[in-house]
């Protein structure tokens, strides 16, 4: 049984709308942070979202901007905007009855995962875990990189070869436990058959083990 939650979330001075799924004794909850051009309704992150709750996790999918926002490219690349954003929401979720003592992690997409792990070097250890999937972690730059401490798997396709680059020039920069899996045959949006099963696979592999290690 999975309770389902249509949130409207205090921001600056807007609501960001979002939906919080919780599946009986959740393991853990993850926030997902979109893209640019991107919305709670993205088919790829709500097939990766269903695929975490069918493994025991909550996910809290949200539009950290707001329709007239993303509208505007350059706010779409405001990441310490999308980070506050994604702070608020984090704290929304802990100020939740069902979801206080719940682990925390973040699933970050293209600029969303700069901002999952912007916000993650903000909250320290009260982020366990974060996944980034054909994601932008140089624009959370060095100084964030260097003080993130959840551990975080880098999720790239194969033929994106500029942001393989991009991501291994990050990872390079955190001192936190840091893979870089290469996703074969995948290109930016994990389109091609197989790739994006395989990146919901290995990112509710990864929560999993840290939202486990976390509880005992």
């Amino acid at each position: 049984m999975t309770s389902t939650q249509l949130a409207h979330i205090p921001a600056d001075d807007v609501h960001i709308e979002g939906m919080l799924e919780l599946p009986e004794h959740a393991a853990g909850i993850v926030l997902f942070a979109h893209g640019s051009g991107s919305s709670r309704h993205s088919p790829r992150n709500n097939y990766v979202a269903r695929v975490l709750r069918e493994a025991g996790m909550g996910t809290l999918l949200m539009d950290l901007l707001t329709r007239e926002e993303d509208s505007d490219y350059q706010t779409r690349f405001d990441i310490p905007l999308l980070t506050r954003r994604l702070l608020a929401a984090t704290a929304w979720v802990e100020n939740h009855a069902d979801c206080r003592s719940l682990p925390l992690g973040y699933f970050g997409a293209s600029t969303g995962a700069a901002a999952a792990l912007q916000a993650a070097a903000g909250l320290g250890i009260k982020i366990s875990a974060v996944v980034s999937r054909g994601g932008r972690p140089d624009l959370a730059g060095t100084d964030a990189l260097s003080r993130v401490a959840a551990p975080t798997l880098l999720l790239v396709g194969g033929f994106d070869d500029v942001v393989i680059e991009l991501n291994r020039h990050a990872a390079a920069h955190m001192h936190c436990h840091t893979e870089l899996v290469i996703i074969p045959g995948a290109t930016h949006l994990f389109e091609e058959p197989g790739t994006l099963e395989e990146v919901a696979r290995q990112a509710a592999a990864w929560f999993g083990h840290y939202f486990t290690s976390q509880a005992s």
